[in-house]
């Protein structure tokens, strides 16, 4: 067999069956095999930061890696804004990558350029095949470190000679790793910390689905321990009957209150808090001074277990705090559509056992308290503030969980990074309702050109800030991309045309025109 053949029953046969790919001609060998070779699924994306970022969204919904396939160095250059959230995500990625020939290599021919040098800003995990007969293996050590905890992008890069060479055998198939768990000595410690009246938890990681929650809310309705969401944490089960610990507030001011009267923090496959981005006469470290910082699970333990068994320790085998309970929002049908009426709607129609994918920027925080009360449900929001992740987490995670209904709220300015999305999910009759919060704006820069003390607002800042003139029409945009979409300017509209789009199966896009 060839070397992309073993590169391909190398990947198989470790359950790497999905790959979201942007070839080029260092990888034609790569795609004649997929005829040759069983069991991989392949994705054609139209440009390869939805490759890195459906990669992402899939990783966050399965725990499992799935590939992306990209086009040398100029390829990878294209997709690392993705591999950035999935990095801070903590997403496991084999990413291929091609490379010229090894005789071409000395050339320095157009699209010559240091992949490494590209990779190794994502991820430490960088491997280029030397020999053919060793793809099969770099191919397995790849996987593995894909899986590594907490997870991340291993880049495997491969010259094209080494693909249409006479190949070794097959990579072995490489155990999943188990995650360390926190000794006895750490959580009888912090079981202590606990009674002290002024503690706080921060769960990040795995720690914020089912199990993790469970536990956190039995600490909290047993020791009063308060307990803190990472905002920017890649997976969160919320909605109505389950505990929700509040988020970290995104601005400063609101985040050091929350944490002001903390005199201990634990950490629980989380670090430690830290503002977006850095102000004017505001602290980045947002616990109170003096508070102590302690980890009860690195990011590479397993929180899920600590948090278990510090509940033990502490005796809090019972009475919970009480859950969140959906509260009916209502609106009138005629009245302007906002983030607030539109998170209402959207809360009070989500179907149970959805997922959501955010990147809705300024008018998340009016949606997310909508999100709090409607059916239980996956919350996928931004992790690397790097946007353009949306709409490809929504489809990898569509990809992922075929039998379940995703919604991807999408800001208009953020959405026009990766709308070679929507095409890829027309393609894949991807199950994603996508809803554009179209307020012609970049919303957010309004808010940060007060917060950072820029004096804008003028005739030319204004143009910088302005997304309307020439007005992008996102049904049409989607409708060239195989998109069925509509348009909504008051809530009835978007009422109805979000039923509609949740009672059918397949991709629908809504443009929510937004006023606010």
């Amino acid at each position: 067999m060839n070397g992309a053949e073993c590169l391909l029953r190398t990947l198989v046969s470790n359950g790497v069956d999905i790959c979201f790919m942007n070839p080029g001609t260092s990888e034609m060998q790569f795609v004649a095999a997929l005829d040759r070779v069983g069991g991989m699924r392949p994705i054609l994306c139209l440009f390869e930061g939805v490759c890195s970022g459906a990669a992402d969204g899939y990783a966050r919904m399965t725990g499992r890696p799935a590939a992306t396939l990209l086009h040398l160095g100029p390829g990878l250059a294209n997709g690392l804004a993705n591999f950035h959230n999935a990095r801070k995500a903590r997403s496991p990625i084999v990413s291929i990558v091609g490379e010229h020939s090894t005789q071409h290599q000395s050339y320095d021919a157009p699209l010559s350029a240091d992949i490494a040098a590209f990779a190794k800003s994502v991820t430490s995990e960088v491997r280029t095949v030397a020999t053919a007969h060793e793809i099969g293996a770099d191919a397995s050590e790849a996987i593995a470190a894909a899986l590594r905890p907490p997870g991340q992008t291993a880049m495997l890069i491969v010259p094209a000679d080494f693909s249409w060479s006479e190949a070794g055998l097959p990579g072995p198939v490489v155990p999943r790793p188990i995650q360390k768990v926190p000794g006895n000595d750490r959580v009888h410690e912090l079981a202590l910390r606990l009674q002290s009246g002024a503690a706080g938890l921060l769960l990040g990681g795995r720690t914020l689905t089912r199990r993790g929650l469970e536990a956190a809310a039995r600490l909290a309705g047993a020791t009063g321990v308060r307990v803190f969401a990472d905002r920017n944490a890649a997976r969160m089960e919320s909605g109505s009957g389950r505990f929700q610990p509040p988020r970290i507030a995104y601005f400063p001011e609101q985040a050091t209150a929350q944490l002001s009267a903390l005199q201990d923090l634990i950490l629980v496959e989380a670090k430690a808090p830290v503002s977006f981005f850095g102000y004017p006469d505001q602290p980045s470290f947002l616990a109170p001074a003096g508070c102590r910082i302690h980890t009860l699970a690195e990011l590479d333990e397993d929180g899920t277990a600590a948090l278990e068994a510090l509940a033990a320790g502490c005796k809090a085998a019972a009475s919970p705090l009480p859950r969140q309970q959906h509260v009916a929002a209502g609106w009138a049908a005629e009245s302007a559509l906002t983030p607030d009426t539109a998170g209402a709607i959207v809360g009070a129609l989500l179907p149970d056992d959805a997922i959501v994918s955010d990147e809705m920027v300024s008018a998340s925080a009016a949606v997310w308290p909508h999100l709090a009360q409607a059916a239980p449900h996956d919350y996928l929001p931004v992790t690397g503030g790097s946007i353009g992740q949306g709409l490809p987490v929504a489809l990898g995670a569509a990809i992922a969980c075929p039998g379940r209904k995703v919604v991807a709220l999408e800001a208009d300015g953020s959405g026009m990074y990766t709308p070679q999305a929507l095409w890829s999910m027309a393609r894949e009759n991807a199950d994603v309702t996508v809803v554009i919060f179209a307020n012609n704006r970049y919303r957010i820069l309004d808010i940060e050109m007060q917060r950072t003390g820029a004096r804008g607002f003028g005739p030319v800042a204004e143009t910088m800030i302005d997304i309307g003139r020439p007005q992008i029409d996102w049904v049409a945009l989607s409708a060239s991309l195989g998109v069925q979409a509509v348009r909504a300017g008051t809530a009835g509209e978007f009422e109805r045309a979000f039923r509609s789009a949740l009672a059918l199966r397949g991709p629908r896009l809504i443009e929510a025109r937004i006023q606010d």
